[in-house]
């Protein structure tokens, strides 16, 4: 749910199907953002109600919409038995639930409770719902402490406003590579984040360039391309507050974590 927060984070996007809904807004550390379009109040006080009381009713921000969109049968329904608490379970994670399709995100402690959360989900819907298992198995704790204290909460620097990569952020990931290395046949994932300025697409888009040109200049440094994945996330995942030029710089940052 989160890169370094210490509380959880979660975002939940529930859309019956061919739902047209405004952009959420960008969460802060902490919060479990909601948002998407539903039916009527009932629907939305229901969701917010669970989830209040999963999460803590300080924790839940409400960014959910009332319009004339179609639900498939009983929908409100089973969109509570989604909200169990084996979601809690789940760190650096997203729900998201489009009509009869629940889309799983995130990270468990291991494989049997990746497994054991999608088949509780699945067992508690109708046949017609497809869930979409994407949680992963969090990185091995010594190897990702690894990576942590070699890039000690350094920012990797580029140009602004681009995917070119500073002088010191090349010589940041030199130290990176020799660091990667050490894991031998582990994959890792590198992660880009923007602050808040600007268009939500367009840092999304940069993001994931900006995490790219990092692959590929690893790639200089012995470490093979294969064994990189990328990610742009851009806004969506702060680790300070956006309205101080501190926190927006701090925000500005590639994450390596290591892929079980």
């Amino acid at each position: 749910m989160k890169p370094v927060w210490l509380a959880p984070l979660c975002l939940f996007s529930i859309l019956p199907a061919m739902a047209q809904t405004p952009v959420p807004a960008t969460p802060q550390p902490g919060q479990i953002l909601v948002s998407g379009m539903v039916a009527d109040e009932a629907a939305k006080a229901a969701v917010l109600a669970r989830l209040r009381a999963l999460y803590g009713a300080d924790l839940v921000v409400d960014q959910l919409a009332i319009g004339a969109v179609a639900v498939p049968a009983n929908w409100n329904a089973h969109v509570q038995k989604v909200l169990a608490p084996q979601l809690k379970m789940i760190t650096r994670g997203q729900l998201s639930i489009d009509g009869t399709t629940v889309s799983l995100r995130g990270e468990v402690a291991n494989e049997a409770q990746r497994q054991q959360i999608a088949s509780d989900m699945a067992t508690s819907l109708p046949p017609g719902y497809v869930i979409s298992n994407a949680l992963r198995i969090k990185p091995a704790q010594a190897e990702q402490q690894l990576l942590d204290a070699t890039l000690a909460s350094r920012i990797i620097e580029f140009d602004s406003g681009q995917a070119s990569i500073t002088s010191a952020g090349l010589a940041i990931l030199d130290e990176m590579a020799a660091a990667l290395l050490k894991l031998k046949q582990r994959q890792v994932e590198v992660i880009g984040h923007t602050d808040n300025t600007g268009l939500r697409t367009s840092n999304l888009a940069l993001s994931l360039a900006r995490a790219e040109a990092v692959r590929n200049y690893l790639a200089t440094r012995g470490i093979a391309s294969t064994s990189v994945l990328v990610a742009g996330l851009g806004p969506d995942r702060p680790v300070a507050s956006n309205a101080s030029a501190e926190g927006r710089a701090r925000n500005r940052r590639i994450e390596f974590r290591v892929v079980q």
